[in-house]
């Protein structure tokens, strides 16, 4: 393998630990015998400790690798016999830690930013060692239990009112789809349909059923509509407006339309916070017309639902309350590890119905308990809110709320200094910690050759997106391990090449 990245100093063993490294492989019927596991989790332990204090720092943040260069640096073969623990970890530290691109990095400002922190990390090590599958109450009792406590703390964090009930998924993406499955089943103007037992496929008794969400939305919503068997013909992606915002009226038109043809309604889709330029749809309008016409209304706030812990940012997403099903990912600006994705619903009984199928060999006889598996199509999951309850326990309320101020401001002020500088055009408003922007000269060709200048730095990896038509650089601030000082030197980077391509 070439060029590759020198990994950081090896990590010393600690002083309490056995000096003699890891060298007695599992036991031939069962685990690593009990002296090697408690050096094992410790020297993971040392391992991700030493990457989240600085060693993330030094490298850069995208690896300098080529396709396929890490699998062929891997044994083609697995091992016949077990392996001391050590040489796995050699392994781990020389070939895979430099080679992933590196979320946790100060520098990652692509995408989302999304942090491992702290509590979180210790509490996926914990969930980890439980195995949990809180398919059932009774298969995970304080489980199920703490997931629907904490997913009532940050409903209340956030400012919903009560009748929202949450749950843990992986994803937005799945939430949404089970967000959509309880509208399909619910069907509301054709009731009676029965989609659950009878299915869409060959039926002459239904409509074409709908699904509208503005051009800005997610691509989730088209994931949704491929699995649901609404096919993606039937996604409209309603035109947004200046600030890319759901245009209502032509929402109420694409309605009128797809009624006037014999279409069904199934669901509107806004967003609070879309993913190119984090802006936010008129929810109290879009509620509004929903209400009206007897349509589902699903909002996507999985990225700025985080910000209405801040009461001062709970304003933009007014509204939002109104919703049949929403959706908030505490991994995306909770600070909690990829993945933890709430959904919210007001007819927990709706979902249930749509979802529940109960074999003889799940059957229990707990009443008024939860079994998450009858929320969605999955039957196992995993302990997820055991991360969000120790982040939020570790961090606070108000601790969490003065990280993300921390973040909009720094926004703020990047966008000022771009906003203000003659060679480059802030590309959208900035409501929240993520900035658009693009060279004011030079069209996409500038844009792009700015965006790889900038990644090829090392120090700082930037994604982008299309808004208008053009090719726009994204800076997405939310990492714990970000500071003021990294966004400066962002700004210098970015200024410093603008300025060097005019001279």
């Amino acid at each position: 393998m070439s060029d590759r990245p020198t990994p950081v100093p090896e990590a010393p063993v600690p002083s309490s630990a056995p000096t003699d490294g890891l060298s007695t492989a599992a036991s031939s019927t069962g685990d690593l015998p009990r002296g090697e596991l408690r050096r094992t989790l410790r020297r993971a332990a040392d391992l991700a400790a030493d990457y989240l204090e600085g060693g993330v720092a030094e490298y850069p943040v995208l690896p300098p690798v080529s396709p396929g260069e890490v699998r062929a640096a891997l044994a083609a073969e697995p091992p016949a016999e077990g392996e001391p623990m050590e040489a796995v970890f050699e392994d781990y530290r020389r070939l895979l830690e430099p080679n992933v691109t590196h979320w946790n990095h100060p520098g990652f400002f692509a995408y989302f930013s999304i942090t491992g922190s702290a509590p979180g990390v210790a509490a996926e090590t914990l969930a980890a060692a439980l195995n949990v599958n809180q398919m059932l109450w009774r298969t995970g009792p304080a489980a199920v239990e703490l997931e629907e406590l904490t997913c009532d703390w940050v409903r209340r964090m956030v400012g919903l009112p009560e009748g929202f009930h949450g749950h843990v998924n992986d994803t937005a993406s799945s939430g949404i789809l089970v967000a959509l499955a309880a509208a399909r089943h619910e069907l509301r103007g054709l009731p009676g349909a029965d989609v659950r037992r009878r299915g869409l496929a060959g039926r002459g008794d239904l409509p074409e059923l709908v699904l509208y969400c503005s051009d800005q939305a997610h691509s989730s919503v088209d994931k949704a509509a491929l699995v649901l068997g609404l096919g993606t013909d039937n996604v409209r992606r309603v035109a947004s407006d200046d600030a890319f915002r759901l245009d209502v009226d032509a929402l109420a038109a694409a309605l009128a339309a797809d009624r006037a043809a014999g279409r069904l309604p199934l669901a509107v889709v806004a967003t609070a916070g879309t993913t190119s330029t984090t802006s936010v749809d008129p929810l109290h309008a879009v509620a509004d017309l929903c209400e009206r016409q007897d349509v589902w209304l699903h909002v996507d706030a999985a990225y700025a639902g985080s910000a209405a812990v801040c009461p001062e940012v709970r304003q933009l997403l007014a509204g939002w309350e109104r919703a049949d099903s929403l959706i908030l990912n505490p991994h995306k600006w909770l600070f909690v590890p990829i993945d933890c994705s709430l959904l919210y619903v007001r007819d927990l009984a709706g979902l249930k119905a749509a979802f529940s199928l109960v074999p003889d060999y799940l059957t229990t006889d707990e009443a008024e308990v939860t079994n998450p598996m009858d929320l969605g199509h999955q039957l196992g999951r995993r302990f997820r809110s055991l991360k969000l309850w120790m982040v939020i326990r570790a961090f606070g309320v108000e601790g969490i709320r003065r990280r993300i101020r921390a973040h909009c401001a720094w926004a703020r002020r990047l966008a000022e200094r771009i906003d203000a500088h003659p060679r480059l055009v802030l590309a959208a408003p900035a409501p929240f910690s993520t900035v658009c922007f693009r060279p004011r000269d030079g069209g996409d060709e500038a844009s792009k050759a700015l965006l790889a200048a900038i990644n090829a730095d090392g120090r700082f990896f930037l994604s982008h997106t299309v808004l208008g038509g053009r090719h726009t650089l994204r800076v997405a601030l939310g990492n714990l391990r970000t500071t003021e000082e990294h966004v400066d030197a962002l700004w210098q980077l970015i200024a410093g090449l603008v300025d060097q391509e005019t001279r």
